[in-house]
C-alpha cells in the first residue's frame, strides 16, 4: 500500500469510526492481533482494545471530533498529530458528567499491513483534558459554520 492509502486508513478510523462508535467498520480497519502499546493493564487484547476505548469514548463524550492538523508516512507507519474534541456527557475514568468542552492534542503512530492497522503508539495531552474537564480550563463552542 501505498502512503496515502495506509494514511486513509488512519483517517478514517479517527474522522469517521470512532465518532459514530461503529463496531463494523472499525474490524474492517483495524486486525483482529492489533497491539495497542498504550493500553492500560486489563485491556483487552486485539481488536478488542481499540473498540473498549472507542466505546469507553462514545459513552463519556458527545460530539467527539478528531481535526487532523499534519499526517506523516514512513513505510508501514503513519504518525497523526491531530485534536480530539467534544462535550464531557458521562463518566470518563471516575470524572462524572460534566457538561464541559473539551479540546486537547493527541499523536498516535500506527502501523498498517495489508489495509488494516496492527500496532499503535500515542502522546496525548492528558494534563490539558483533565483540566478541561474539571473546569480550570475553559473551551470556547465551537463557531456555527
Amino acid at each position: 500500500m501505498s502512503g496515502t492509502d495506509i494514511a486513509s486508513v488512519v483517517r478514517r478510523v479517527l474522522e469517521e469510526v470512532f465518532p459514530a462508535n461503529d463496531d463494523v467498520a472499525l474490524a474492517e480497519l483495524i486486525s483482529d492481533e492489533f497491539v495497542n502499546h498504550e493500553a492500560p493493564p486489563g485491556t483487552p487484547p486485539g481488536l478488542g482494545s481499540i473498540t473498549f476505548f472507542m466505546h469507553m469514548l462514545a459513552g463519556a463524550f458527545a460530539d467527539q471530533r478528531w481535526t487532523i492538523h499534519r499526517v506523516l508516512t514512513e513505510g508501514d507507519i503513519v504518525a497523526i498529530h491531530c485534536t480530539h474534541s467534544g462535550r464531557h456527557v458521562g463518566d470518563y475514568f471516575g470524572v462524572p458528567a460534566t457538561g464541559r468542552r473539551f479540546a486537547y492534542k493527541q499523536m498516535h503512530m500506527i502501523r498498517v499491513v495489508n489495509g488494516k492497522g496492527v500496532e499503535h503508539w500515542a502522546v496525548r495531552d492528558d494534563a490539558t483534558h483533565m483540566r478541561q474537564l474539571a473546569g480550570e480550563i475553559q473551551v470556547p463552542e465551537p463557531a456555527m459554520a
